[in-house]
């Protein structure tokens, strides 16, 4: 394919009635794609004979179709292809391509229109063949109203059990089934009642904040479940929210928790950029069930933990961090930083809060190693505990030290 040119149109869930710039388009082509029920829906109006490219997995196999061509290609999307849809798609495939877009409404338009729901506070996230990421960070935020994309495993069911699981209470759900379709249907749900409900396979939901859910700013320590018989194993709130501070947690992306013990640190970074993606690292095989717990209780969903002796992981599997915290490391401190330094960015900063002196000194002597300058030095004492000394590091050469 020389110079690719896409006439992407957007139908819905029925027959579709053209427009003549559409009309032309078709008329002027001979090879169409889009999905098995798109080719249903539009069929009768192909010329004969014409050519039709399934949109199906793997992707890979429909662009090698796409790029045997050098004639315009129209394709058939669901909606409006520009709004988590197939346009952006090509856009990503084909960056030099011309695609013209003639939209359909969106699957969240017609489902807010059908329910006579106020928009204007409307956001849309899409789980379709995605992660959780982005629903997930709209609730943490609380939005007053959600509109989600779905698929088959990431349904109304599903994404019920999964807000109930994680405090989400204060939503009520509406569910539109087969839209425009011979099976069209719409419900208002607590949650409660959709968790146990299935649904046709085409549906969208909307979500409605009832009420407003409260979470401290700082969590106090005592809400936390910490270690059995341990309870001053965790990051204290005052220190807690200085180290978020030394992280820069909301101008990050990857933060990295090492040694995270309750999953204070991960849980509230979460709490203030719910957009970030956490790597919490820890070696007690009983801290996952009370990360997972305390997750739960504060509405954090989305921390991707990982159990083990940090010094076997792979680290090359996740996302090179913005900030790295480190709240454990088995008295192998230089080692840990010397194990972590090939998979810095430039602009990593490095966190870890110290109560003795030698892991001060072995903290520098690491940084200096790796190449890393001290930036931040922070005493701070929190009555009856022992103080605490808070340093931060950068590849820089900018050093600011408080007392």
């Amino acid at each position: 394919m020389h110079t690719a040119t896409f006439y992407i149109i957007g139908i819905g869930n029925k027959a579709p009635i053209f427009t003549p710039q559409q009309l032309q388009y078709i008329q002027n082509s001979h090879v169409f794609s889009g999905g098995k029920r798109h080719y249903e829906l539009v069929k009768k109006h192909l010329p004969t004979p014409h050519q039709w490219i399934p949109i199906q997995s793997p992707m890979e196999a429909v662009f090698e179709a796409y790029n045997t061509l050098s004639t315009p290609i129209v394709v058939f999307a669901s909606g409006n292809p520009l709004y988590y849809g197939f346009a952006n798609t090509l856009r990503t495939a084909y960056p030099t391509a011309r695609i013209i877009t003639s939209p359909y409404f969106s699957s969240i338009q017609l489902l807010a229109t059908a329910t006579n729901t106020n928009t204007n506070q409307l956001q849309t996230v899409s789980v379709h063949g995605r992660t959780w990421h982005a629903l997930d960070a709209a609730l943490i935020q609380q939005k007053e109203c959600i509109g989600i994309l779905t698929d088959r495993s990431k349904n109304p069911a599903t994404i019920a059990q999964r807000m109930l699981s994680y405090g989400y209470t204060n939503y009520e759900m509406i569910v539109g089934e087969d839209i425009e379709g011979t099976n069209e249907k719409f419900h208002t749900l607590a949650l409660s009642t959709a968790a146990t409900m299935q649904f046709h396979s085409l549906n969208c939901v909307l979500l409605k904040k009832k009420s407003h859910r409260t979470i401290n700013f700082g969590i106090p320590d005592t809400d936390f479940l910490g270690l059995p018989n341990r309870p001053n194993m965790i990051t204290k709130m005052p220190i807690r929210l200085t180290t978020l501070h030394l992280l820069d947690i909301q101008n990050q992306q990857v933060v990295w928790d090492i040694g995270f013990c309750t999953g204070a640190i991960s849980i509230e970074a979460k709490l203030k950029n719910p957009h970030l993606t956490i790597i919490a690292f820890e070696k007690r095989a009983i801290c996952a069930d009370i990360i997972a717990t305390n997750q739960k209780r504060f509405g954090t969903p989305g921390i991707e933990t990982v159990i083990g002796d940090f010094f076997e992981q792979d680290l090359s599997q996740y996302p090179k961090p913005d900030s790295i915290f480190i709240g454990g490391h088995g008295g192998r401190l230089i080692e840990m930083l010397q194990k972590i330094a090939p998979y810095l960015k430039s602009t990593t900063t490095i966190v870890i809060n110290a109560v003795q002196d030698n892991t001060i000194q072995a903290f520098k002597k690491g940084c200096t190693a790796i190449q890393y300058t001290i930036t931040n030095e922070m005493l701070l004492t929190i009555a009856p505990h022992n103080p605490i000394t808070l340093l931060s590091a950068k590849s820089t050469q900018t050093t600011t030290v408080y007392s």
